[in-house]
């Protein structure tokens, strides 16, 4: 049989691994809220709806996740070999990871296995992905904040789900993952922002992934090291907050284009900044950013309950999947 040539549709696929970003921000919430109904005395059931919500989402697109590779081949190739999309699927095993931080209080075993399936996933496609861009065919035009994903994002995930299980010397080692995989790679991202001309409409909001490294990295800190708020952390905390500033001072730019889910690149940061300012008031309530805590978890709430909103009202629209592209024979 001849071998049939592939055509632009093949890989369009109307749910992209992106869309897993979404539970980053949702599950990242509710752990903080988690976090302030110890602190503050707020309802449980807050953050305990907001987890259900993440691992609801995260079901959903895993079985569409699924389904692509079995059925929609061409398009799961696709995604995997596109430059910018491919550091997407990394969410994957990072949001399974998460799902096990959230059901730890209920199913501890369960937790387990979700994190250890978790961290091995996502080293094995680290692998493939940042160590295949040693080959040098990488081009600077697909370097974008994406490319943090499968390594800063992932170990960094796998620190905060390993210290929430109590093993943080183990947490430790994905930590120092992280942080140094991130510190490599933001000297490449910020000249290619800086220098290569604007990013296209579409990517521009995965800016909103600069926010993430520190202040995720704060938390998984503060995660394996018992919540000890030491100056290390308060550094962390502090570049992550001149990432807010700069992402505010971009805010109309990043804008320029209708909402989307790609909007949810900027809620892992939002949630992890509430979290970890949270676990500096329970470790010296006096401290000034234990003082932020009350409107930065505010601020946090507002930004997640948007993306939220923005996301209800795509879908009662019928936008919320991927616009079909044109093929040869296509009409506008």
């Amino acid at each position: 049989m001849a071998e049939r040539t592939l055509t632009p549709l093949d890989g369009y696929f109307p749910i992209p691994a992106a869309y897993f970003g979404m539970v980053l921000g949702i599950i990242g919430m509710g752990s903080a809220w988690r976090f302030a109904a110890q602190h503050w005395a707020l309802p449980a059931v807050v953050g305990e709806c907001l987890m259900a919500l993440g691992v609801a989402v995260w079901l959903v697109l895993t079985c569409v996740f699924i389904y692509k590779w079995l059925f929609r081949r061409a398009a799961a190739l696709a995604e995997v070999r596109d430059a910018i999309q491919c550091c997407f699927i990394s969410l994957f095993p990072g949001t399974t990871m998460l799902v096990g931080v959230a059901v730890a209080p209920y199913a501890r075993p369960l937790a387990f296995w979700l994190i250890v399936l978790g961290t091995v996933g996502q080293l094995a496609f680290a692998a493939y992905r940042s160590a295949g861009l040693w080959r040098g065919q990488h081009t600077p035009e697909a370097t974008t904040p994406g490319v943090y994903l499968p390594t800063v994002a992932s170990n960094l995930i796998s620190a905060i789900a390993l210290g929430s299980l109590g093993y943080g010397h183990w947490g430790f080692l994905f930590l120092g993952a992280g942080i140094f995989s991130w510190l490599s790679l933001e000297p490449v991202i910020l000249a290619r922002l800086r220098t290569m001309g604007e990013l296209p409409r579409p990517v521009r909001p995965t800016i909103g992934i600069q926010l993430a490294p520190p202040l995720v990295a704060c938390t998984a800190y503060l995660s394996v090291n018992g919540g000890v708020a030491d100056i290390f952390a308060q550094v962390l905390f502090g570049y992550g907050l001149l990432q807010l500033i700069f992402l505010a001072r971009l805010l109309v730019w990043t804008f320029e284009q209708p909402f989307s889910p790609s909007f949810w690149s900027f809620s892992f940061g939002i949630s992890a900044l509430s979290a970890s300012a949270l676990r500096f008031l329970a470790h010296d309530p006096t401290s000034p950013i234990a003082l932020l805590s009350w409107p930065i978890f505010i601020f946090s709430n507002l930004v997640i309950g948007l993306l939220i909103i923005g996301t209800l009202i795509r879908i009662v629209q019928g936008r919320f999947l991927l616009p079909r592209p044109r093929s040869a024979g296509s009409v506008a």
